[in-house]
């Protein structure tokens, strides 16, 4: 049987959808992030015997700057496809995921915070690598604050679209600050990706971490999304009939 997705684009019929998926979401991101922490704090025991223990917060720093970029890019996206076809959905999907990446972005920075005052003696160094994650978290902040600043929905679906679309150039900067062709030239106290040199026992427990993060994106985005449809929503008629239902 074929599936019309089109339908789904209709905030009405894409509300049921996200209530049914969101259970699914949630048990995979226990699961995996549980996995993931297990794997990292348990099964890593000999790789990590010659470094210090707060090193095992790499596994909740590292899930959570990887979110953090990759839930700005699917802000982007939808923001993009919200001015390209005018769809109230995708202005919906793009408020929705902003708070859910500037969790990811803060959980980022405090982690980092810590690694670094336990590592290197400070809790933060203005270098490249941490200066511009901290302005994505203010890039998120500007986004939710300026949609909050104009009381005209459309208006602000627009205006913060845009700002998304320009602050999408920090997205390459940051990557290339963490992962630069010339270390000698990007020196700082921040380390080099954990991918380049890294224990593939560790390896596992990041990745399965970060697919943990990912689904929780997805669960906290969908359950999100519907309460800002119910919100914009609130004057039809099938958000009445579905407010009677539930009294």
């Amino acid at each position: 049987m074929k599936i019309n997705w089109f339908k789904y684009a209709a905030p009405m019929n894409f509300y049921s959808l996200a209530g049914k998926l969101i259970p699914f979401f949630w048990i995979a991101a226990i699961a995996f992030t549980l996995l993931g922490l297990y794997w990292g704090f348990f099964k890593t025991a000999d790789v990590l015997n010659d470094q210090k223990q707060y090193y095992r917060i790499i596994y909740v720093h590292v899930a959570s700057a990887w979110m953090a970029m990759w839930l700005y890019a699917v802000m982007v996206f939808w923001a993009a496809l919200g001015l390209i076809f005018n769809t109230r959905l995708s202005y919906m999907m793009a408020s929705a995921t902003a708070i859910t990446g500037a969790n990811m972005t803060l959980i980022a920075l405090i982690t980092g915070a810590i690694w670094g005052k336990t590592s290197w003696g400070t809790w933060w160094d203005w270098d490249p690598k941490l200066t511009t994650f901290l302005i994505l978290l203010f890039i998120y902040m500007g986004y939710l604050a300026l949609q909050s600043a104009i009381d005209d929905t459309r208006r602000s679906d627009k205006a913060s679209a845009l700002l998304a679309l320009v602050g999408l150039a920090i997205v390459p900067v940051i990557y290339f600050a963490v992962n630069c062709p010339d270390p000698n030239e990007c020196a700082s106290l921040h380390q080099e990706s954990s991918l380049k040199r890294v224990e593939a026992n560790i390896l596992i427990g990041m990745l399965v971490t970060t697919l943990g993060f990912w689904m929780y994106s997805f669960a906290v985005i969908l359950m999100r999304v519907r309460n800002i449809i119910l919100d914009r929503e609130r004057k039809t008629s099938w958000v009445s009939k579905l407010k009677e239902i539930n009294q």
